[in-house]
C-alpha cells in the first residue's frame, strides 16, 4: 500500500486498541493539532484526508501547543491511562511549546504521543525557517529539547523507520511502568514522502495492559511489616485510582481497620466518608492524617511517587522504628524509602495482602482515635467553609461553595498556586475520578486546557475548574476550543490580584511577598502601586464564554447553579481575600531560606527553617 508516511502514521494510530480485564477500546480518541510548514503537508494533510473514513479518530484544533498537551494529559488521566490523544506541532517554536506539556506528562506518568514536525531530512533547503543551527553537528533540532521530558523519542529520517517507531512508541504508552510522553519527530520531507507499506502495519492490533502479579515472597515479608504493626498507615496514591484498585482499597482497609491517607493524584480513592478516610497527608494534608503519620510505625503505600509534599520534605514519619511496604507497578517507585518493594499492580497487590492478613485487625483503640481525628478534621472544614469573611470570602468559602455544588459524578479540576493545597485539604470527594489537581508538575495554565481534557473524556459529568487569576493569565484560550467544541466547563476564576500561593511563601521565607502582587509601578520605582485595572472576566467573555459576575459567597452559589443548568461553557468571576488563610496542616515543606541577611525578616525566617529541618531525616529501611 503506497501512502506517504503521515498517512501511514494517521492510519496506523486509527487502528490501535487496549484491552485491560477483558474491556476492549480504541486507544486513541483522535489528535490536537495546530498547523505549520513544518506538519501541513504531512500529518496535517493526512487528517484532512482521513477525516470522514476514521471518525473515532477525529481532528481537534487547539490554540496554544503546550495547552493541547495539558488537554492530553486530562483525557488520559481520566481514562485511567487507558485511552489518549496525539498531539501534531510544526518545527519550531510549535515543538519547543511542548516542552512544558510533555514534562508534565512525565512527571504524572500519563500518556500522550507527540509528533512534532522537524527539519528536513535531506537537508538540501538548509536552514530552513525556524531552524536552529548548532555548528557542532547537522543532525540536532530543537526537539532534541523533548529528549528529557519524553519516556520514548525518536527521530524518522526515513521511512522505512516508521514502523518500528511506531511500534516502540504503543509498547511505551500502555505499559503502566514506563508510560509518559512518548515523541516522534517527524522531518517535513519525510512527513511528505510516499513508502510502499505492508498491509499488516494497518491492521486492528490490540495493546494488552498488564496487571502484574506480586512475588509471592516480597508479599510474604510485606504482610509481615503490617502483621506485626501496632499503628499502620496506608497512603494511597495515583496508582490505586489508575489500577481501578479503589473497591478492593476499601474492602482491605474495611477488614484490617487501617486508616487511609491520599496523595493529591489518590484523593477520592476512598469517598471522604468513608470510616476508614483520614484525608489528605502531608505538606497540605489534614491534621487527622498527619497525626497518624507521625506516629505510624508502619506505612503502606498504594501507587505513590512519595513526592516532598507527601512526605513533608521528610520530616512527617518521625517514627524511630517506621516502616514502608511500597506497592507499585514500577521498581523505581517500590523501592523509594528503603521500604519493602511490593512490585505489583495494585489492585492485585491488595488482593493478595488482603489473603495474607486474613482476620487481622489493628487494635480497637487505634481505630477509634483514627476516627475521632478525622471528625475533629471534618468539624475545622466545616468552619472554614462557612468563615463569613469580607467584604470579599476566603478562599475555603468559594471551595465550600462549588463542593456543595458538585454532584456525587462531577469533577473538579486545579493545578497551581494556593488553590491546590486547600482543596487537597479541604474538598470532600464522593469517589474516584471526582478530583482532578494535577500537583505532580503543579502547572500554571493546567486547568482550563485540563478540564477540557476531562470533560472530553467523559462529557456526562459536570466539570467545575478552579483556577486564580495568575494561572488563568498565562493559559485561559483553550476556552475557545471549548466553545468551538460545544464542551461546556464551569469555570471559577478567583480573583486575588496577584500570585497568592507564592505570596505567602514569600512572606514565610522573609522575602516580604516581593513581586508577588498585581500592581502599578509607584513613584519609588517599586510594584507596589494601585491596583492594575484589569478586568478578567470581559475577557473570559471576549473568548466566547457565558460570564457571571459573583461578589459574596451567596451569589456564586446562585452564579453555580445557573452554570450548571447552562448548556455551554460558563466562567463564574469572584474576588477573593488572598491574606485568609486555610486551616494549618501543621506539617512543613522544604524551601530554603537565604542564610545570611539585612532583613529582620528574613533572619527570623531562618531561624524557623533551621528549627524544621531538624526533623528531616533519612529513611533507609532496615
Amino acid at each position: 500500500m503506497r501512502l506517504t508516511v503521515g498517512q501511514a502514521v494517521v492510519r496506523f494510530l486509527a487502528a490501535q486498541h487496549g484491552e485491560r480485564d477483558g474491556v476492549r477500546r480504541p486507544l486513541f480518541g483522535g489528535c490536537f493539532g495546530i498547523f505549520g510548514h513544518g506538519n501541513v503537508a504531512g500529518i496535517g494533510q493526512a487528517l484532512a484526508e482521513y477525516a470522514d473514513a476514521y471518525p473515532g479518530f477525529r481532528y481537534y484544533q487547539a490554540r496554544n501547543e503546550q495547552a493541547m498537551v495539558h488537554t492530553a494529559v486530562g483525557y488520559a488521566r481520566m481514562h485511567d491511562r487507558l485511552r489518549m490523544l496525539a498531539c501534531t506541532t510544526s518545527i519550531g517554536p510549535g515543538a519547543t511549546n511542548l516542552v512544558t506539556g510533555a514534562a508534565l506528562a512525565t512527571v504524572n506518568r500519563l500518556p500522550v504521543l507527540l509528533l512534532p514536525g522537524d527539519v528536513f531530512a535531506t537537508r538540501r533547503a538548509n536552514p530552513v525557517l525556524q531552524e536552529l543551527e548548532d555548528p557542532r553537528s547537522y543532525d540536532v533540532s530543537v526537539n532534541d529539547c523533548l529528549k528529557p521530558v519524553s519516556v520514548f523519542w525518536d527521530r524518522i529520517n526515513r521511512p522505512e523507520q516508521l514502523p518500528s517507531a511506531l511500534l516502540a512508541a504503543m509498547r511505551v504508552l500502555t505499559d503502566p511502568a514506563a508510560t509518559g510522553a512518548v515523541t516522534l519527530a517527524l522531518p517535513q520531507d519525510v512527513q511528505a514522502e510516499a513508502c510502499d507499506w505492508p498491509e499488516e502495519l494497518f491492521a486492528e492490533r490490540t495493546w494488552h495492559v498488564p496487571r502484574p502479579l506480586p512475588e509471592p515472597a516480597a508479599l510474604r515479608r510485606a504482610a509481615d511489616v503490617l502483621r506485626s504493626a501496632r499503628r499502620p498507615l496506608i497512603i494511597a496514591g495515583g496508582g490505586a485510582v489508575y489500577s481501578d484498585a479503589c473497591a478492593e482499597l476499601a474492602a482491605f482497609a474495611e477488614e484490617t481497620g487501617i486508616p487511609v491517607a491520599e496523595t493529591q493524584a489518590g484523593k477520592g480513592a476512598l469517598p471522604w466518608r468513608h470510616p476508614c478516610a483520614v484525608g489528605a497527608v502531608g505538606a497540605t494534608g489534614t491534621t487527622a492524617a498527619n497525626a497518624l503519620a507521625r506516629r505510624a510505625d508502619a506505612v503502606l503505600g498504594i501507587g505513590t511517587r512519595y513526592s516532598d509534599f507527601t512526605t513533608a520534605s521528610h520530616s512527617l514519619f518521625a517514627e524511630p522504628g517506621v516502616r514502608f511496604v511500597n506497592v507499585n507497578v514500577t521498581a523505581f517507585d517500590a523501592a523509594k524509602l528503603g521500604g519493602v518493594m511490593l512490585v505489583a499492580d495494585a489492585r492485585e497487590a491488595l488482593k493478595a495482602l488482603r489473603g495474607e492478613l486474613s482476620g487481622h485487625r489493628v487494635p480497637d483503640g487505634y481505630r477509634a482515635e483514627a476516627a475521632e481525628l478525622a471528625a475533629a478534621w471534618n468539624a475545622t472544614v466545616d468552619r472554614a467553609y462557612a468563615l463569613g469573611h469580607g467584604p470579599a470570602p476566603a478562599q475555603s468559602e468559594v471551595i465550600g461553595a462549588v463542593n456543595a455544588a458538585a454532584g456525587p459524578r462531577d469533577v473538579v479540576v486545579c493545578a497551581a498556586g494556593s488553590m491546590p493545597g486547600d482543596l487537597h485539604k479541604l474538598w470532600r470527594p464522593a469517589g474516584p475520578r471526582t478530583y482532578h489537581v494535577e500537583y505532580g508538575y503543579s502547572c500554571m495554565g493546567y486547568e482550563i486546557a485540563g478540564g477540557l481534557g476531562v470533560k472530553m473524556a467523559d462529557p456526562t459529568r459536570e466539570v467545575f475548574v478552579l483556577v486564580g487569576d495568575g494561572s488563568y493569565l498565562m493559559m485561559a484560550q483553550e476556552l475557545v476550543t471549548a466553545v468551538a467544541e460545544g464542551v461546556k466547563l464551569v469555570v471559577v476564576l478567583v480573583q486575588n490580584h496577584g500570585f497568592a500561593s507564592i505570596g505567602g511563601l514569600s512572606e514565610q521565607v522573609g522575602a516580604q511577598r516581593f513581586g508577588t502582587r498585581y500592581r502599578y509601578r509607584d513613584d519609588s520605582g517599586r510594584l507596589e502601586g494601585g491596583l492594575l485595572p484589569v478586568d478578567l472576566a470581559a475577557n473570559a467573555a471576549s473568548l466566547g464564554a457565558h460570564v457571571i459576575r459573583a461578589t459574596t459567597v451567596a451569589e456564586l452559589r446562585d452564579a453555580l447553579e445557573q452554570a450548571k443548568a447552562a448548556s455551554h461553557t460558563t466562567v463564574v468571576h469572584i474576588e477573593t481575600d488572598p491574606l485568609v488563610p486555610a486551616p494549618d496542616s501543621e506539617a512543613w515543606w522544604d524551601v530554603p531560606v537565604a542564610e545570611v541577611s539585612g532583613l529582620e525578616a528574613t533572619r527570623q525566617a531562618r531561624a524557623r527553617y533551621d528549627k524544621e529541618r531538624r526533623a528531616q531525616r533519612h529513611h533507609l529501611g532496615a
